[in-house]
């Protein structure tokens, strides 16, 4: 495959009109450290204030309880972190674990093989389904996540050699019995921007990209994950999470307040502490619920109206040839684009409103390399929901690292390439038969997103 600047009469004439535009007339022009904190346009001087006392709730740091301010207490009794944006610092992304430092929105799913009724992976007695690292003063912590890199060298067919880093995980400190044997996800935070959009989007729009047994035979099957909504007690098309395995936006705002920050609302309304866990059980909390409506509800209209950036260097020639091979490897089969947005319970702004997500939303098996073999509703231990791209190119100015993937393990876009697997072992093979000059273009065009 080869796809040279003389292979066009005019490289200009790759460009698509409004290209750039990946939220159509709600994009920001930002490259900035706070590229992913702007609202989208169209909202009326007290929206804007709403969208404010989002932003400020979202970066609170809350505190046990009892407390002078009964507005940031309840935090824990055991948790991850202290505020929603320790997890997604500038409402960006997550960083991997580092041995002996706070998660700084690394956290670790657990379950013992099985499902429960409604298919969430089985609790681990004295545990749940969430390892919760840090603790208040007097209550112990569950345990300590530790991490170790093994090495894996290779070299592309044109002998460029490249190292990956596995990680291997395992625990310490398991303050409420062994946790040997039992099934792991480790998980990052992922950037928020577009969240609104993505609820906007009907079940047929992303369910038009499911081949479930993979029909037409191109190797990419795209299953759907259908998962419990707490709102409508009932099951219901998975959008937000790495599996899918949350409904609604609301529901993912309230599920990380109660799993990441031991904070209780009205859809999760007991303290996270399961049995025997007496000291976590007998502490003060801070209200029932910790996190009010009111509260929650302004989390989710900042959430929900958090502006996606427009491309940038999108006229490159690196970028546009770039974006001809994306094409071509069919990274694009998972990775998609144009789809439409509809009926909005966050504002109507977002409604009618094409999106080029850079992802399908739908499961997909990513292969060997990448499984935690820990399934998640109806996905298995090797699926993942496509995540989306936009954004993806401003993750070092606003993070500050650019450590991709569910857990953190590829330190740069082309690590993330090679351990691509599964349904998508094809493109990275046809990606690694590439010059390293038509790599530099897939990888340019990628971080223009």
């Amino acid at each position: 495959m080869s796809c040279k600047k003389d292979d066009f009469s005019d490289i200009e004439d790759l460009y698509e009109e409004g290209e750039e535009l990946l939220t159509g007339p709600l994009g920001v022009n930002s490259t900035s450290s706070n590229a992913f904190g702007f609202e989208i346009d169209g909202l009326s001087f007290s929206e804007i204030a709403a969208f404010s006392n989002g932003n400020s709730l979202f970066n609170q740091s809350w505190v046990p309880s009892p407390a002078q301010s009964t507005t940031s207490d309840g935090l824990g009794p055991t948790f991850n972190a202290r505020s929603c944006a320790g997890c997604h610092f500038k409402d960006g992304r997550g960083k991997p674990l580092i041995n002996g430092e706070d998660s700084r929105g690394f956290l670790m799913r657990i379950s013992l093989p099985g499902q429960d009724a409604i298919g969430n992976g089985n609790p681990v007695p004295g545990y749940n389904t969430q390892i919760q690292d840090r603790s208040n003063d007097g209550i112990p912590f569950e345990a300590k996540v530790n991490v170790t890199y093994e090495v894996i060298s290779g070299s592309y067919p044109d002998g460029t050699s490249y190292e990956l880093l596995n990680p291997i995980y395992n625990f310490s400190e398991e303050n409420f019995g062994s946790l040997a044997g039992v099934e792991m996800s480790p998980r990052i935070g992922q950037q928020t921007i577009g969240l609104g959009l993505i609820s906007a989007l009907p079940d047929n729009e992303i369910l038009r990209f499911a081949d479930e047994f993979d029909n037409d035979s191109d190797g990419i099957s795209g299953k759907p994950n259908y998962v419990w909504n707490q709102q409508e007690s009932a099951i219901t098309l998975g959008k937000y999470g790495w599996k899918a395995n949350t409904p609604t936006l609301k529901q993912q705002i309230a599920s990380a307040f109660h799993g990441d920050l031991g904070l209780t609302t009205t859809l999760n309304v007991d303290n996270n502490c399961p049995s025997p866990q007496l000291d976590c059980m007998n502490a003060t909390d801070g209200g029932s619920p910790e996190v009010t409506d009111e509260q929650l509800d302004k989390v989710v209209f900042y959430q929900g109206l958090l502006a996606v950036p427009n491309r940038r260097n999108f006229r490159d020639d690196s970028v546009l040839q770039g974006k001809v091979l994306f094409n071509q490897l069919n990274c694009i089969g998972c990775h998609a684009i144009n789809l439409m947005t509809s009926n909005s319970n966050i504002h109507p702004v977002l409604e009618n409103i094409n999106i080029k997500p850079y992802s399908d939303f739908l499961l997909h098996d990513m292969g060997e390399g990448l499984a935690d073999n820990r399934p998640d509703f109806l996905a298995t231990g090797r699926e993942w929901r496509t995540q989306p791209l936009w954004g993806i190119g401003l993750i070092p100015t606003v993070n500050d690292h650019s450590f991709y993937l569910h857990d953190g393990r590829a330190r740069n876009i082309e690590e993330a390439i090679l351990w691509h697997g599964g349904e998508a072992e094809n493109s990275k093979q046809a990606f690694m038969n590439l010059s390293a000059t038509e790599r530099e273009h897939v990888i340019n065009f990628v971080n223009s997103l």
